[in-house]
């Protein structure tokens, strides 16, 4: 797990106290190159969720050779980026709440947001955790905490790193797209600025497929819900929970398991039962976390992450629908059986929690959160979300070699990010509350000794 040693990340540190020089060059709106319709789209019930009224951001690190001209890559991006606004002219409109509570995305070709700057971060900078949550924030200087009123869809930041590395940074409206809708514009996008043509699926809206089922006079007064959807379920805060989050100060942490560590983490969760590199390392990170945090025994702990449920519905989703895509899976236990039982028993947790969901699941979790009724709780709540299966290390703007993936702020949630050029690796980011931190380290290796220690002995 390089990059991951608690001595390393004091040192670094240190060398990041002073703010880094920052300058923008142009701050412009790019709107579709070509007439788009004008009209309004409705977004799905998932897109319209509360949980998700927020902007999602990307920053790719390329490793750019010297010599490019900066200002014809500039004219070029911006040139191609109007280009893919017209297969993906909902990006350029603007996001609204609908009398239904629902959401719709009024399409006037409002534009998106690109700006270009200049910055001192090195490509090196990127290998570690920042110093704080919002270290990054520069490189996607446009940021809307609300996404409802007015802001725009799609922000796109070029920014001239001081060693000839360039980042591009991408902030979305999440309740417009998900993170393989998102993924996928950025490619195509990629490809235009490379001079190729549009070439990627046919953006397909269709948000209408994941709308509620009608009611017929047969269904009043009938339950359209079975299975139990725990996510939803409050539980009770043994530990102030919510007032821990919200009033001590994050650290950011970046960790990288290689395929030798993951495969030990297999062997260490079963020698019978099959285990994913995602099921292992999601429990042991759950259960690093909960370890170092000190939850009293009691306390009921969740892990929710997102699960993609494109080929899981019945007939799919239409090949390049880029819409919300995905429902949260749920593992839930005690913080002693989570920290005591094991890393299989975390794991198995995780691996049932994939398994439920299916076309029943996903139609319930749209029944359920229909009109805002119902949203997840988050006492004693780890959100986790898997980046390394999006595509987006295959984002190529001919700038060289793409070097880093990481999110622009790094907050109390979980992020499985891709290692360039080493896909049997995944890199962590998560941000530990300060008094944890130390010991959140300490718990990544101790799964690799003999041992585990009780955190309640």
């Amino acid at each position: 797990m390089s990059n991951s040693h608690p001595k390393q990340n004091q040192s670094r540190n240190k060398k990041m106290e002073n703010n880094k020089y920052f300058k923008i060059k142009e701050s412009t709106v790019i709107i579709p190159s070509d007439p788009t319709p004008d009209c309004i789209l409705s977004l799905s019930t998932l897109d319209s969720q509360l949980i998700i009224r927020f902007v999602v951001e990307y920053l790719l690190v390329y490793n750019t050779p010297p010599g490019i001209d900066r200002s014809q890559f500039s004219t070029r991006i911006k040139s191609a980026l109007s280009r893919a606004l017209i297969q993906y002219y909902p990006l350029s409109g603007r996001v609204s709440e609908s009398p239904g509570r629902t959401l719709q995305v009024d399409c006037r070709a409002q534009g998106v947001v690109f700006v270009e700057a200049e910055s001192e971060y090195k490509l090196s900078d990127f290998e570690w955790a920042p110093r704080h949550v919002e270290e990054w924030r520069p490189l996607m200087w446009v940021h809307e905490d609300d996404v409802l009123k007015g802001a725009p869809i799609l922000v796109v930041q070029l920014t001239w790193l001081a060693d000839g590395a360039v980042a591009v940074g991408f902030g979305f409206n999440h309740t417009v797209c998900d993170g393989f809708g998102a993924a996928a514009f950025i490619n195509s996008f990629a490809d235009l600025t490379r001079g190729l043509n549009f070439i990627g699926p046919k953006p397909v809206w269709e948000r209408h497929l994941l709308d509620p089922a009608p009611i017929v006079e047969s269904d009043i007064g009938v339950s359209r819900v079975d299975l139990d959807h725990s996510e939803f379920s409050p539980v009770t805060d043994c530990c102030g929970f919510i007032d821990r989050f919200s009033s001590e100060q994050l650290i950011p942490t970046s960790i990288v398991f290689d395929k030798a560590q993951i495969n030990e983490l297999k062997k260490k969760a079963s020698v019978t039962t099959k285990f994913t590199s995602f099921d292992v390392i999601s429990a042991h990170i759950w259960r690093c976390w909960a370890r170092s945090l000190q939850f009293p025994p009691n306390q009921t702990l969740k892990l929710l992450f997102s699960v993609n449920f494109r080929n899981r519905v019945k007939s799919g989703l239409p090949s390049g629908f880029y819409g919300n895509g995905f429902v949260l899976g749920c593992a839930q236990t005690t913080a002693k059986d989570l920290t005591e039982k094991g890393l299989g028993y975390a794991s198995e947790l995780i691996r049932k929690a994939k398994e439920r969901v299916d076309d029943k699941y996903v139609r319930e979790i749209i029944e359920l959160v229909n009109g805002n009724k119902r949203s997840p709780d988050l006492v004693g709540v780890l959100i986790l979300t898997q980046w390394t299966r999006l595509g987006l290390e295959r984002a190529d703007f001919g700038l060289g070699k793409l070097a880093h993936v990481v999110p622009i702020c790094c907050g109390n949630y979980c992020l499985l990010l891709p290692v360039l050029n080493q896909k049997e690796e995944v890199r962590v980011m998560m941000g530990i509350p300060c008094t944890a931190v130390d010991n959140y380290h300490q718990q990544l290796y101790q799964v690799f000794l003999k041992t585990e220690y009780s955190v309640y002995k």
